[in-house]
């Protein structure tokens, strides 16, 4: 004889969970990006949410950017988020791409002022295609450049940088001074957040 579901013990810890609304960081005024459930607010904190650069700046043409926060506090039934990185997305990537060009990529680890460590991709699309060693040239000169910048201040600072596009367009117009460029873009950034040692 089949046993009888016990819808009951389902409801009851449904209810007995609570729903948060998760916000960005105060730089980015706090925009409020969605829900997450849970029946203990320790649980919620580490969790990750994403959400475009579009949708928070009320920009339609920043929509190809992804956004990645951490919940990093929770108070009463607000949770506050911490960025962890974005991603341009790749069907923005695919339509920058054209024939007789280079793409070239910079992969780039570097600290902030403020102690955080970030995995940064830079790419530049240019307008007639480079040889090996312009190719070189180019990716030294972007990971000296963006080094420099992300060292000499916090993780605001490269925050504002990726919303308002400003390495990009400084790099742009360094760039274009040695060889013809048609775009720069940080297409990934990566905050890593150090792992917690549990004791034994």
């Amino acid at each position: 004889m089949a046993k009888k579901k016990q819808m009951g013990r389902r409801v009851e810890g449904w209810k007995a969970k609570s729903w948060y609304k998760v916000y960005t960081p105060d730089q980015l005024g706090k925009y409020y990006i969605g829900d997450t459930i849970a029946a203990d607010p320790d649980i919620v904190v580490g969790r990750v949410l994403q959400t475009t650069l579009g949708e928070i700046i009320n920009d339609y043409a920043r929509q190809n950017v992804k956004m990645r926060f951490r919940i990093a506090s929770v108070a009463g039934d607000a949770a506050y988020t911490e960025f962890v990185g974005h991603e341009v997305t790749r069907d923005y990537l695919r339509s920058l791409v054209k024939r007789r060009t280079t793409r070239i990529d910079a992969h780039i680890p570097v600290t902030t002022k403020d102690g955080k460590n970030l995995l940064l991709t830079v790419t530049c699309y240019t307008l007639t295609r480079a040889n090996l060693s312009q190719t070189h040239a180019i990716r030294g000169m972007i990971t000296k450049f963006v080094t420099e910048q992300v060292q000499n201040g916090d993780i605001n600072a490269f925050l504002n940088s990726i919303v308002t596009g400003e390495i990009s367009k400084e790099l742009f117009k360094m760039l274009k001074e040695v060889f013809p460029i048609r775009r720069v873009e940080v297409i990934k950034s990566k905050v890593e957040i150090p792992s917690i040692v549990v004791a034994a």
